[in-house]
């Protein structure tokens, strides 16, 4: 009898181990237990620590809790001023009720990447180009607020949304380059334009101190030439000031105008009277004419008039 009792207390004990054993369940401190049983969802959830479900029963599933960084991959679009540009980002959200996110929707991490890229999508289109490389926080808002909308039913909670970079095609890089590039000369322009009209103001505020005093002209000509003799050069530039040669130019007397000479008288030349010629014909103008010789049988020689 005794022995009967001894083997069915320890079968109970070994059937009660077995049983714990496949009823002992532990969620780690970022985990939450959510229990169907029977395929029905439990109303409460299981905190973290040690906790029973009844075997063959019921089902434990464990939801993470913890931020999920998610890469959103990059998405390639035209922006609102058709510039095509490849934008990848970065998501960062969590769980804040397990239920849902096991009910409501079947995988929500792989819904939460796929609204991510769409939203990235619809965002590169509405915006420009210097938004997307200027204003990023306002667009990360709006990309933000476009992925919370609907994962709010699932249980999900979107804390952030970064745009890691712009990838720009080289002719785009080369143009902003040179853009850059010329804004840069037109600002140094214009500061050393800005310099030159202060520098004359005060050179003119300058000579108008030393016109005043012509002392003071003198003694900057001083020390203009202490500041060239300072350098080991073997050439000493010494200034003239264009002042003296004025004062000298109206200082020296003008010079009188030479006399012209008197032309000599030419004696008038005697005028000789031109007698008329009369007219001779044309036949005694001209010169006589040459005796001609032609040759003839007899070997003599006829004259012609």
């Amino acid at each position: 009898m005794v022995e009967e009792l001894v083997t069915a207390g320890v079968t109970l004990a070994s059937v009660g181990v077995v049983y714990a054993m496949a009823a002992a369940r532990v969620v780690k401190q970022y985990e939450r237990g959510v229990v169907f049983r029977l395929g029905r969802l439990r109303p409460e959830v299981r905190g973290a620590g040690f906790t029973m479900v009844v075997p063959f029963v019921d089902k434990l599933r464990k939801v993470n809790m913890q931020i999920v960084t998610m890469p959103v991959p990059a998405q390639e679009g035209i922006t609102r001023d058709n510039v095509t540009v490849r934008v990848d980002a970065v998501v960062y959200f969590k769980v804040v009720d397990a239920a849902d996110a096991l009910v409501q929707v079947e995988d929500y991490r792989f819904a939460v990447s796929q609204m991510a890229q769409t939203s990235l999508r619809s965002i590169i289109g509405k915006s420009d180009l210097d938004d997307l490389l200027s204003n990023r926080e306002k667009l990360n808002q709006g990309l933000e607020l476009m992925i919370d909308s609907p994962s709010i039913g699932w249980g999900v909670q979107i804390d952030r949304v970064e745009i890691k970079d712009v990838s720009l095609p080289e002719t785009m890089k080369r143009s902003m380059a040179r853009q850059a590039e010329a804004d840069r000369e037109r600002r140094a322009r214009i500061i050393n334009a800005d310099a030159e009209l202060q520098a004359s103001k005060k050179l003119a505020e300058a000579a108008e101190q030393m016109s005043e005093q012509p002392a003071a002209l003198q003694l900057r000509l001083l020390q203009t030439v202490v500041a060239v003799a300072a350098e080991k050069n073997s050439t000493l530039v010494l200034p003239f000031p264009v002042e003296l040669l004025r004062f000298l130019e109206r200082a020296a007397p003008a010079p009188a105008a030479p006399a012209a000479p008197a032309a000599p008288a030419v004696p008038a030349a005697p005028v000789t009277p031109v007698a008329a010629v009369a007219p001779q014909p044309v036949h005694e103008q001209l010169p006589p004419a040459e005796p001609q010789s032609d040759p003839d049988s007899d070997g003599a020689i006829s004259r012609q008039d």
